[in-house]
């Protein structure tokens, strides 16, 4: 990749994490944009490697040591070769954003914060409550317990059906305790922003990505969108994003209705295609889930052994700062689009939310008193209501953002290739360096 290191007169240095799946061609677009805004003189780049492909699959905590120390080693390089760093940002997408939060804990547990300045995080697109669908009752054992099955030790943290280090609780809510030392990495940032894509991102939908509890872009044909001046039709205004819209002029014409219908002609080859492939593909995507999770499970032994390259001992100190304890893709993708959303309502029957805990009783029924009948509050697991309110204590500058010319939003965001219809991608980045990147 040709846009990554950069001059020992930079002293920033900014760190690039790819997601699931990914490898680092796939932030190859957000290298470009970087480089093209800021010289090798003032930005140094490093595409983080050791997590690429199936080492995806080995789970966050061991993606975020090898981060960790590739961007330990690329000071120390830096460093040798008469440069001096003095500041560090981070941008993660996808999963790679949980590996960045990760990996910045274990930045600050290492000290390596009281050398360098942490600048900005930014993380595009990234499941921060996980990807289990908001369901209740037995979708939610078919969808949510047996597919944290199929992506080995990610998966099951990912769905939070994991015990992290026998504390009892979720990875990813250990990653979002205030009293962890992840949450006190992150506060260090001098600025914390994310985007979310509002609709058609087929492997992380709005509510993770923008870390809140409304979906208010289900139905939308209900609201208006309202974007930001410069960035039209893509980024939207995060203090006013969409306006109601009154059920008298939603009414559908004949025009509209004939539009419909014929989009729906158009897709109808598509769906076909669906109904004859998609089992085919669910059949491969098993068995190649069973074989990564077996590949997964070797590397993962390898890993903790320290036979991978990774002392871990030196990334296994203490994570709270008190000490308490408290076409994969494609099918993959298609799946989880299959499943619909589920809310809760005053008038719900609460033996519907299964056998909780009396403490996660109480956040259920809290939530569902506090659910507005307009944006009704999705049914998330009571871990990841407690996960919301523990990001957001740090302080997040949130950008939703709507693409129209390609359904794979979820690449298209990070424009992951080069492609005319990922072009929408283009002007979220414009907005990233322009209004949120301190240099």
């Amino acid at each position: 990749m040709e846009y990554t290191g950069g001059s020992v007169a930079a002293d920033h240095l900014c760190v690039l994490v790819h997601g699931l799946w990914g490898n680092p061609d796939h932030m190859k677009s957000v290298a470009k944009a970087l480089r093209e805004k800021y010289s090798e003189e003032q930005i140094y780049l490093l595409v983080a490697k050791r997590n690429s492909g199936s080492f995806t699959y080995d789970g966050i905590e061991r993606g975020g040591e090898r981060v960790c120390l590739e961007i330990e080693e690329e000071l120390e390089k830096i460093k040798k070769k008469g440069g001096k760093t003095t500041k560090l940002s981070i941008v993660g997408y996808s999963l790679g954003g949980l590996v960045a939060r990760y990996a910045t804990g274990l930045l600050e547990m290492r000290g390596v914060f009281g050398e360098v300045e942490p600048v900005n995080f930014t993380t595009f697109a990234s499941p921060h409550l996980g990807v289990r669908t908001p369901l209740r009752g037995w979708y939610n054992q078919i969808w949510n317990i047996l597919g944290a099955r199929t992506l080995s030790m990610s998966g099951r943290q990912l769905f939070t059906v994991d015990n992290h280090r026998d504390t009892g609780r979720p990875l990813l809510a250990v990653l979002a305790d205030p009293e962890s030392i992840f949450i006190k990495g992150l506060r260090r940032f001098k600025r914390r922003t994310l985007y979310a894509n509002v609709v058609n991102d087929r492997s992380a939908v709005y509510y993770t990505t923008y870390i809140t509890k409304t979906d208010p872009y289900v139905d939308q044909s209900r609201v208006k969108a309202n974007y930001l001046k410069g960035y039209e039709e893509v980024v939207l205004d995060p203090l006013n994003p969409v306006s109601p819209v009154s059920p008298k002029s939603r009414n559908m014409n004949l025009a509209d209705f004939t539009t419909s219908s014929v989009g729906y002609l158009r897709s109808a080859p598509w769906m076909l295609a669906l109904v004859i492939f998609i089992p085919v593909g669910i059949v491969a995507f098993l068995l190649n889930s069973v074989v990564q999770t077996f590949r997964s499970s070797r590397r993962i032994r390898l890993h903790e052994s320290g036979l991978a390259g990774i002392k871990v001992e030196n990334y296994r100190l203490p994570i709270w700062i008190k000490d308490i304890r408290g076409t994969v893709e494609d099918v993959y993708e298609n799946l989880n689009t299959w499943q619909g959303e589920s809310y809760l309502r005053a008038s719900d029957d609460e033996r519907d939310d299964g056998e909780l805990s009396n403490a996660d009783t109480k956040i259920i029924a809290l939530e569902r008193k506090k659910s507005h009948p307009q944006y009704p509050t999705l049914a998330l697991a009571p871990s990841q209501f407690t996960m919301i309110d523990g990001l957001d204590s740090v302080g997040w500058r949130k950008y939703p953002v709507w693409i129209h010319k390609n359904r794979h939003t979820h690449a298209a965001i990070v424009v992951r290739s080069e492609k005319e219809t990922f072009s929408e991608g283009l002007v979220v980045f414009r907005h990233w360096l322009d209004e949120e990147f301190l240099a």
